[in-house]
């Protein structure tokens, strides 16, 4: 299965909390937390094939844009399924993963969404709409298991089945 990963600047290595306004961009390589990640996607045989990103500050100031062309960009890669975050309790990055989710999934790319408890009004606007994987905060502990939560999760949704454990690991 072919994974496309959606980032913030810095989930993908790019800039700091004060480079906001990195436009949008995208790599052939993986890249932040995907990269702790590749023993969980190599046991469903899924791979990421493209990181696609942008600044906090340049998703806020162009938001439907932003998704527009996120979604555009998963769909010319063909991807098989997509992950937005984990956002841990970055608001902005929250918002940005579960509008792109949520676009998607009217689309028919399966596709999940991970942040933490922190961003209860993104996770109370969207958590109907698309599969939201807990996470903690930045810096707190249970990263390892969220990665492991958002690959079972997509691995299930891009199979059609409901996701195991999902009152467990879901909001």
């Amino acid at each position: 299965m072919k994974v496309i990963m959606i980032y913030d600047q810095i989930q993908a290595g790019a800039g700091t909390k004060d480079d906001k306004m990195i436009g949008l961009k995208a790599t052939k390589e993986t890249v932040g937390p995907a990269v702790m990640m590749d023993r969980y996607l190599k046991a469903n045989d899924e791979h990421v094939i493209a990181t696609l990103y942008c600044g906090n500050g340049y998703f806020m100031e162009h938001q439907q844009e932003v998704v527009h062309k996120l979604c555009a960009m998963v769909k010319k890669l063909n991807a098989d399924g997509v992950m937005c975050g984990p956002a841990f309790n970055y608001a902005e990055f929250a918002l940005m993963c579960a509008m792109v989710a949520d676009q998607l999934k009217k689309e028919n790319i399966p596709v999940v969404a991970a942040m933490s408890a922190e961003n209860e009004t993104t996770i109370e606007q969207y958590r109907n709409s698309i599969p939201i994987v807990r996470c903690p905060k930045k810096g707190g502990t249970g990263l390892n298991e969220t990665l492991s939560n958002m690959c079972r999760a997509l691995h299930d949704v891009a199979q059609g089945q409901p996701i195991a454990d999902q009152s467990e690991i879901c909001f």
